[in-house]
């Protein structure tokens, strides 16, 4: 009978036949030529294309370096603060392995594993020959081929979805590579370590990778101690993770294992009886499971996760990506000290509860020193997360410029340093106090405005001591200085003494608008850094811009580690999957201002807690200890601050509206929002917590004197010269500029975001004798 309706078909089947043969023949001799596929060409770009990826990023040993590991964050005493990983992944040796999970998965998967050479021609022939009549349910991967897969996959294009699909396409061409790849890698590495790998590559269900997180992940034990029924279960779930779950499939998974349980009595690793015992034992996996960690810095302890989340931005800094963290198997040793961070955060969580309306209280806590500062610190009532009805915060805002009311009064610290470098003032010097005045910068024109100011409350003396206005804060006193010494010396001395970050962002906290189709470009509050905008606006001393607490922390480490600034460091160590020290690129510390105007400002700020405005709150602390302090209250009270430091540790503890609906801050219990009248203050809200905290962390240690004022500060007049400052200009320019002021400048590189060749640092600063040598650290940066 003619039936050409058929004839098409049945001979396109037959010519199909007859390729599969070829192919399978090819593979069986390990010789991967190009073939023709139907009306198409599987051409020598085939052979060349797994060439490539095995030689480039493969490699015929399938590059373990390249694994996506769990990076571990510990504090100073090594003990666990995250985990942070892409991949949920344990990695473990072939010795590490219960020999059930390596019979369950051989059994199931590739039995004749031990003996073939990365492919099995066979089985290939096989499942062309029922995908050629329609039946795809024939598979034909070795393990070897599934370790080039998964690989594939799962690392070298892990971030790449369109080459994954790639990777999984059912087509001849993928094949053809997948298995030339795993002859490669057959050819070059044991079948002990092959059989490994892939335990270590391949997925199971929720993020979870290889055996070792699966034992733990599914039955809380290691891959060593892997029971028949529960090898059997995660050797069930590689064919089809989602479908094999046992949480969310149980009756699947339970079918699945007791397969391959099945499977190991005819692959003859498992007699009748053990089986029998195996498929009636239940599922025991983890209730509620899987147990997963959480991979980022949100799963951190309420008082580590803005700690942990300035770990990460700290190395990001130094060139060491995300990515990389999250898949470089790095141990990180922080410097957080548990014992501080503990007390920190009950002492703020007691100033004002976690999910308070409104309101956040930030304490960030420095280790002091001219070679480091070490951050021992950094909390707050609100918790690192995404519930803002819990009181979460998603960004940093212990680091980040996140108090845009700013700290107050706690910026006259800046004006009277730079007063006292400029020889202004001395620390004998009384100051014009009236209770109102009205003042113009050094460079304004004749016909601007005046700013105008006056003293919250009456009882100033006029004079008034330059010491007895570090702790009372009168602001007449403070403006009136301030227009003396000129604006820009006083910001200056503010990004000197600390506030980097801070004063790199604009008045609304954020990085500057440069976007010209952005309406806030052509507004200097927001399209400028402050460090630009304040150099005329006589209200930078009284604190009303954002500020980051621990950089106002910071700033009172320089002053009690004479002048000396340092980058407030987080890290100890870093350490690479394979134990091997990682360095990490650190900015270095600079003199920024004399260590005698250092110990004369440090002796002007210590008497807030004794006789200024933290004075009552110390006194019901029990606070008795010499040390320094600052307190600030923006106009309005939406945010209060205290700077200060003691024996050795330097902090900065602010309360301030954090809402979408931010008013006056009222003391009480708790410190709330209101319209009280008579809002909190920077004594009475912000400095209890630093008494609180400082008691506990400081109990049974000796006191530590502060220094008293140099004798070369004590009285107004020349300082002698002031090394021109350089930073932020470029490096040819910076040096002849110093030459010219007959300072002799070496210049050294270091990494650093900044573009290359721009002047980061500079030491010595501030009075200098002519003649001495000045350090210009100059970005090369970040690669």
């Amino acid at each position: 009978m003619h039936l050409p309706g058929r004839i098409g078909p049945i001979r396109h089947a037959v010519l199909r036949l007859l390729v599969l043969c070829v192919v399978a023949g090819t593979v069986l001799a390990g010789l991967l030529a190009p073939v023709v596929v139907g009306a198409g060409l599987v051409s020598n770009g085939v052979s060349r294309s797994a060439g490539e990826v095995s030689a480039r990023h493969v490699g015929p040993q399938l590059d373990r370096t390249r694994l996506p590991l769990v990076s571990t964050v510990l504090d100073r005493t090594g003990a666990p603060m995250a985990l942070l990983f892409d991949q949920y992944r344990l990695p473990v040796s072939y010795q590490q392995i219960s020999p059930e999970m390596d019979a369950a998965i051989i059994a199931i998967e590739d039995r004749r594993f031990f003996s073939d050479s990365g492919v099995d021609p066979r089985s290939i022939l096989r499942a062309l020959l029922a995908d050629s009549v329609g039946d795809s349910t024939q598979g034909a991967s070795t393990i070897t081929q599934q370790y080039v897969k998964n690989y594939l996959i799962n690392v070298i294009d892990r971030g790449d979805p369109v080459a994954q699909q790639a990777d999984r396409a059912d087509t001849i061409g993928r094949k053809l590579r997948e298995a030339e790849i795993a002859m490669q890698v057959a050819r070059t590495m044991p079948k002990t370590d092959v059989l490994a790998g892939y335990l270590n590559v391949v997925e199971f269900a929720g993020n979870i990778y290889g055996v070792g997180a699966a034992a733990k992940a599914y039955f809380n034990t290691t891959p060593d101690r892997l029971t028949i029924p529960q090898a059997a279960l995660l050797a069930g779930m590689v064919n089809n993770p989602n479908r094999y779950n046992p949480y969310t499939h149980p009756r699947q998974a339970l079918d699945r294992r007791n397969t391959v349980i099945d499977a190991m009595v005819q692959d003859r690793s498992l007699p009748v009886a053990d089986a029998a015992t195996a498929k009636a034992a239940p599922l025991g996996v983890v209730p509620d499971g899987p147990v997963i960690p959480g991979g980022s810095c949100l799963a951190a302890a309420p008082d580590a996760g803005f700690f942990c989340s300035y770990v990460v931005s700290y190395l990001a800094q130094a060139g060491l990506s995300a990515d990389q963290i999250t898949t470089g198997g790095y141990t990180i040793t922080t410097t957080m000290d548990p014992v501080a961070s503990r007390a920190i955060k009950e002492a703020v969580d007691r100033n004002v509860p976690t999910a308070q309306d409104g309101v956040a209280n930030t304490f960030a806590l420095i280790r002091t020193g001219t070679d480091t500062h070490q951050v021992l610190a950094m909390a707050a009532n609100r918790n690192l997360g995404t519930h803002g009805d819990r009181g979460e915060r998603a960004t940093n805002i212990v680091a980040d410029p996140s108090n845009v009311f700013g700290a107050g009064s706690a910026f006259k610290i800046f004006t009277t340093a730079a007063a006292l470098e400029a020889g202004t003032v001395g620390f004998n010097s009384t100051l014009p106090n009236p209770p109102f005045g009205c003042f113009l910068p050094p460079t304004a024109h004749r016909h601007a405005p005046c700013y105008p100011v006056h003293n919250d409350g009456t009882n100033y003396p006029d004079p008034i001591s330059l010491q007895d206005a570090l702790a009372t804060s009168p602001n007449v006193a403070f403006v009136n200085l301030e227009s003396r010494v000129g604006v820009p010396a006083v910001v200056q001395m503010a990004q000197r003494l600390g506030l980097r970050h801070t004063l790199q962002a604009n008045d609304a906290g954020h990085p500057p608008v440069t976007d010209p189709d952005n309406p806030l470009s052509r507004d200097p509050q927001y399209s400028e850094p402050q460090s630009r905008y304040f150099q005329d606006l006589l209200s930078f001393t009284l604190g009303d811009s954002p500020v980051s607490t621990l950089e106002m922390a910071n700033v009172s480490a320089t002053v009690l580690s004479d002048g000396v600034w340092c980058p407030p460091t987080p890290i100890l160590s870093v350490t690479d999957r394979n134990g091997r020290p990682v360095p990490i690129a650190q900015e270095p510390c600079e003199q920024v201002v004399s260590p005698g105007l250092a110990h004369t400002l440090a002796a002007g700020l210590s008497r807030d807690t004794t006789a200024g405005t933290s004075a009552a709150a110390a006194a019901a602390a029990g606070w008795h200890r010499p040390d320094i302090g600052k307190t600030g209250t923006t106009n309005e009270s939406e945010s209060v601050a205290f700077v200060g430091g003691v024996d050795g540790y330097a902090a900065a503890s602010m309360v301030f509206a954090d809402g979408t609906h931010p008013r006056e801050i009222c003391p009480g219990t708790p410190v709330h929002l209101g319209d009280c009248g008579h809002g909190a203050f920077g004594g009475t809200v912000a400095a209890p917590p630093y008494f609180a905290a400082l008691n506990q962390i400081l109990a049974g240690q000796p006191d530590q004197p502060i220094p008293g004022p140099d004798p070369a500060y004590l009285r107004t007049g020349d300082r002698g010269p002031i090394v021109p400052y350089v930073v932020g200009g470029q490096g040819d320019a910076a040096v002849t500029a110093l030459a010219q002021a007959g300072y002799p400048a070496t210049v050294r590189e270091v990494t650093s975001t900044a573009p290359k060749g721009q002047v980061v640092g500079q030491t010595p600063q501030g009075n200098t004798p002519t003649g001495t040598p000045i350090t210009l650290y100059v970005s090369g940066g970040t690669t």
